[in-house]
Parts: C-alpha cells; structure tokens; sequence
C-alpha cells in the first residue's frame, strides 16, 4: 500500500463527532469504576467474598451483573462483525441464546446441582463428583481455554476506541490505548474481587441499556428501517435473512454448533455466567435469575448485529459513507487492503452520533470492556488459586494467601492478554476464535457435568476421556490448521478449509460423549452419582 493510500485511508477513518467534552465524560466514568474497586477492598474478607461476594445476590441484581458481564465490549464488537458480514440470518444466534437461557431457567439445568452443592468453581465439583486429580486436571483446562478465549478482548476493545474516537488506526495509539484500558481493569479487580465487579456491572448495566437503545433508535431514524432490510436483500440476498439458505454465511451445522455454544455453554456452563449463579441467594433466585436474563442474553446479541447491518448499509449506500466503501471493499486490482472489518461498526458510530451522545455511548462500551474483564480476569484466576494450586498444595494455602495469590495472577494474565493481542495473527472472525478457544474447555466439561450431575454410572476414567477430548478443539484455530494442512491456499490462490469450526466442534462433542460413556463403562468407580436431592431441579 502507498503512502498516498494509506494517508487517504486514515483520512476517511479519523472523520468522528467525537469531541474533547466526550474525553471527559469517558474520564469521569473511569475515574468513578476506579474508585468503587478501590472502596470496597475493605469488605474483602475471604475467598468466598471475594470470588463470589458472599452467596448474598438476589434475583434484579443477578441479572443486571450477568448482563453487564456478558454483555461486554467483546460481545458488541463480534456481534457487530457478524451482522456486518452476515446480516439479519445472524439473529439466528441472539434467539438460540435467548432460548437456552429461558430453559435453563425453568428447569435448572446444571447450575441448580452445582448451586446446591455450594461449589465456587465448576472444577470443584469435578472433585466433588469424581477425583481430586480430575479437579485438578479440569482446572487446567478451563484455565488454559478460559485465558487463551480472552487473549483478544483487549484488542478488539481497544480498536472499539481507537475507531470512534477517530485516532491513528496505524502506528502506536492501539497499543498504547490497551494498556491504559488494562491497568485501570487490573487496578480495581484486584482489590475488590467479586463485590466491585458486582458494583460496577449494576452501573454499567445501566448506561448500557440506555446507550443501546438510544443509539439503535438514532440508527434506525438516520438510515430508515424499510432502506435497511431492502440493502440487504440486495447486497446479500436469501442469505442476508435464511441462515439456512445455500448463500448465507451460516448453514445448519453452523446453526447445531451456535445451539450449543451460544445457548446452552453460554448460559449453563461458560465459568463466568456459571459464577453468577453460584454467587445467588438461593437457588429459587438463581431460577428467576436465568428466566429474567434469557431477555437480555438475547438482546445483548442482536442489537450489537443491528449495529453492523446498520454500519453494512451505511458503508454500501449514504453518501456520507462513500469514502469508507473503498476502505473496506476495495476495487479489485486496487494497491489498497481491506481494512478489518471489525473497524466498521465503530467508525459508522463515530460519525452517526452527535457529540456529548457518542461520548456517552463510549463511556457505555468501554463500561462494557471493563465488566467483561474483571469478570474474566477474576474467573480464570480463582480457578488457578482454588483447583489447580490449592489442592497441588494439599488445601493448606490460608484465606489470606489464596487472595493474595488470586491477585497476583490476575496480573500475570493481564500480562498474557496485552502480549496475545498484540502478537495473534489468526484471520477468523472473533466470535468464531472464541468458540474455538472456548471450545478446549467446554466441549468437555459440557459432557462432564451432564453425566457427573445426570448419570449415576459416570466414573472417574470416563471423566478424565471425556475432558482430555477438548484438546482436539486446537485444530480449530487458524495457524494449528495451517500447520497441519487442514487450512490452505490452493493454485488458484482461493483459501481452501478442509474442516471448518463448527464441524469441528460437533465432532469434538460427540468424541467426549462418546469417550465418556465408553470409559465409564469400562472403569466404572465404586462409589458414584449425585443423590436424588443433589440432581434436583427445585
């Protein structure tokens, strides 16, 4: 790319509404984050305070802190790439979510057995139900998945920044925003554990919900609803609308694949929803909980994906947009590259929404970036301190040492993040990294905890199988599929996929059921199973 391209390119990405008094509405937000992590350090009392504030949540204040958790900046960013590359067929997914959601709160589906147990984590009932070693070996594995799942958080979140503020999309302004971004998340969950992140997500639950909704509304008001659903018949066809249909970006086995992993993992097994309900009141309130968040688990996907199909349209056909059209699609034959398509939903923010309210919405979305990272941040340590660690140490680490502990690899990851995001070069989209990263940990533990609550002859030996299988979800990303061919560029220079995510996925899940059942008949264990009380949904 010449210079003129680029300077041409960074012209076009800097034009924004954002303004000076939009810095300071997002300073003041940070500052006030900053300052509930460091208050409420002096209620932190013990592990069980801090990883899951005390088993005192109830049911509103539940939902709006898994809200704001899994409605983080991440979230928004992938969503919106979906609904820019795929249009409304990707809706598919936010009713999935919605949908498993809601049945997991009317039956209780794995998490009221793992609440009556009264676990902190999912691998302590792995110890519980089956072996110490299993717990430690789950441990591993949901760390080792959980960390590397969110190694892209702080860069996409930072190109969010970066595109509606309208800074340098080349150079160091990315790198330098996601560090700022990191320490203000390590500096308050280190100190206030699971309290702070409850007392943060509740505010940004609110700012959240007020920008969505008034940005959606200025979307729709700018770019006309009937003009929206008629570009995308036009640009994408059937498959802007069917994600069944032979020219969408989905497909059925994409859609079996999202029933799982956007529905019921995403709500009854991902650790950070699943610390949620662990941290509720009773189980009556963790029910009222899920049914009441299956509204949200739903929206928090497809007002994201409006976003990107209103950014698609805007792209394709304002006038006002035309300059971002070469940015992101550029001519055949031209010097230019495409720009990420990530970038799209931010920039067209940037320029939708006038000052002091594109101010706000930044606020909102960076909001969002810091109640998914503690979330996260304070999951995978935890996990680290209290299942692989502690009971390597024999159960002897003191409260005071497994907090300090759990503080110090929350930094150690926080290392790891910045590292990761600024390193990976991986071409898929987000959400499918995720679920492939994901995908390590889940596509076992998801067959783990369904037998282990729900079979009585589920034994150890077919818990350690059904676990190990998660490692073949590796060959899901993109440079391990390069490296063993599945993934290659053909004569003609087309991108060839041997074996795509989702297909990968199904088999993995299918391989751990399998291997679990097998394994378990095979080497039953002595004494197993959940009594009847313990498996019970009331």
């Amino acid at each position: 790319m010449t210079d003129a391209v680029k300077e041409a390119a960074q012209e076009a990405f800097s034009q924004t509404n954002f303004g000076a008094f939009d810095w300071v509405i997002v300073g003041v937000y940070l500052l006030i984050s900053v300052a509930i992590g460091l208050y409420v350090k002096r209620y932190v009392s013990d592990m069980v305070t801090y990883i899951g504030a005390g088993r005192k949540v109830g049911t509103w204040l539940g939902v709006a802190t898994m809200t704001g958790t899994e409605l983080g900046l991440i979230t928004v960013m992938y969503m919106a790439q979906k609904g820019f590359t795929g249009g409304f067929a990707a809706f598919h997914m936010a009713l999935i979510a919605g949908a498993a959601t809601l049945f997991v709160g009317l039956t209780g589906f794995i998490v009221v057995p793992l609440r009556k147990l009264e676990v902190l984590t999912i691998p302590e009932f792995y110890e519980k139900r089956f072996s110490r070693g299993i717990r430690v070996l789950g441990g591993v594995m949901l760390a080792f998945a959980g960390i590397l799942n969110m190694g892209l958080f702080l860069k996409v979140g930072s190109m969010f920044i970066v595109g509606i503020t309208g800074l340098p999309s080349e150079g160091e302004a990315l790198k330098i925003v996601m560090v700022v971004l990191l320490l203000l998340v390590l500096v308050y969950t280190t100190m206030g554990g699971m309290i702070s992140v409850i007392l943060t997500d509740y505010i940004q639950f609110v700012v959240l919900a007020f920008g969505l909704l008034v940005a959606t509304g200025i979307a729709i008001a700018t770019l006309g609803w009937d003009h929206i659903f008629v570009t995308i018949g036009e640009q994408m066809g059937e498959g802007g609308f069917n994600p069944a249909a032979e020219d969408s970006a989905f497909g059925w086995e994409y859609i079996l694949w999202m029933t799982v992993t956007a529905g019921l993992v995403g709500s009854a097994v991902w650790p950070t929803a699943v610390s949620r309900a662990l941290a509720m009141e009773s189980t009556k309130a963790l029910k009222r909980q899920y049914m009441w968040s299956s509204v949200s688990f739903a929206v928090r996907f497809m007002l994201p994906m409006f976003w990107g199909i209103c950014a698609f349209v805007y792209v394709m056909t304002s006038p006002e947009g035309a300059d971002l059209k070469s940015l992101f699609f550029p001519p055949e034959g031209s010097e230019a590259e495409a720009m990420n398509n990530l970038y799209a939903m931010p920039v067209f923010m940037g320029r939708l929404l006038p000052p002091v309210m594109v101010g706000l919405i930044a606020a909102a979305m960076i909001a969002a970036f810091m109640s998914t990272h503690d979330s996260y941040f304070l999951c995978w340590s935890s996990v680290i301190t209290q299942d692989i660690i502690a009971p390597l140490r024999g159960g002897d680490l003191s409260t005071k040492a497994r907090v300090k502990l759990t503080r110090i690899v929350i930094v150690l990851i926080g290392g790891y993040v910045l590292y990761w995001g600024m390193f990976y070069k991986g071409g898929e989209d987000i959400w499918d990294y995720m679920a492939v990263s994901g995908g390590i940990f889940f596509t076992g533990a998801f067959v783990v905890l369904i037998l282990g609550i729900y079979w009585k002859g589920a034994s150890t030996f077919g818990a350690l199988l059904g676990l190990l299988s998660g490692f073949l979800m590796l060959l899901g990303l993109e440079p391990v599929q390069k490296l063993v061919g599945l993934r290659y560029v053909n004569a003609a220079g087309e991108n060839i996929e041997r074996l795509s995510s989702a297909q990968l996925g199904l088999m993995v899940i299918a391989l751990a059921f399998t291997t679990m059942v097998v394994g378990s008949l095979i080497v039953p264990d002595k004494n197993g199973g959940l009594d009847e009380k313990e498996r019970g949904a009331g």
